[in-house]
């Protein structure tokens, strides 16, 4: 799969794309929230001030400030109770800790936080520090279960049996996630799939089954 989405979507090098505390708090304001809209709330959020003052701030003064992401009033008491867990247990905001940490370590240290699920956990840990862990979006989910790589299952399993079936190669890992998002945005859509351009075309269950017509992701 990876070689396929590789020739489409070319190489996608592994760097960090913006610091661990944007990642981390954009990832919870981006539920159900386009790209730009989850960069407007977070800036809207940083104008309230430092991580402290926002921790601080009251709850509807966070929840106005990000109310460009969906369900602003569940993100905002979860950013600022994550907010002062980080604070209370690590004495400030540098996560760079757990580039050290033990894997499991450090997926459990950041699921523990209020908002934050594995999904959350394994993107910051792959994007900012090469960690081997393999973030599985709706697209990740999606394309492979279609695909057959995984039985249906939630998300949650989806992980552990995606981390399961590849490479410990954090590099490899980012590439393929970030090709998988792309292919799920442009091509294996949730509903109508544009499965006559789809490059994993000859080795996906779902067209063997339905060809053309491959139903919503929901219906199946």
């Amino acid at each position: 799969m990876k070689e396929q989405l590789h020739a489409e979507y070319g190489e996608r090098v592994l760097e960090p794309r913006r610091d661990p505390m944007h990642e981390l708090i954009s990832t919870i304001l981006s539920g159900r929230t386009t790209h730009a809209d989850e960069e407007a709330a977070y800036f809207s959020l940083r104008e309230l001030g430092d991580w402290d003052a926002i921790a601080a701030a009251p709850v509807a003064e966070v929840a106005h400030a990000i109310r460009r992401s969906n369900y602003p009033e569940t993100k905002a008491p979860r950013i600022q109770a994550a907010l002062k867990q980080i604070r209370e247990q690590n004495g400030s905001y540098d996560l760079d800790f757990l580039r050290d940490l033990p894997v499991k370590d450090a997926l459990k240290w950041l699921t523990d936080l209020p908002g934050v699920g594995i999904k959350t956990a394994s993107l910051l840990l792959l994007f900012n520090y090469a960690r081997p862990v393999f973030p599985v979006d709706t697209h990740v989910h999606r394309i492979n279960t279609r695909v057959g790589t995984i039985p249906r299952m939630g998300e949650q399993a989806a992980h552990r049996a995606l981390l399961a079936l590849l490479p410990p190669d954090p590099p490899f890992l980012f590439e393929l996630h970030k090709n998988l998002l792309r292919h799920g945005q442009q091509v294996c859509q949730w509903t109508r799939p544009k499965c006559g351009k789809c490059v994993l075309q000859e080795r996906c269950d779902a067209y063997a089954l339905y060809g053309d017509r491959v139903p919503s992701f929901s219906e199946k």
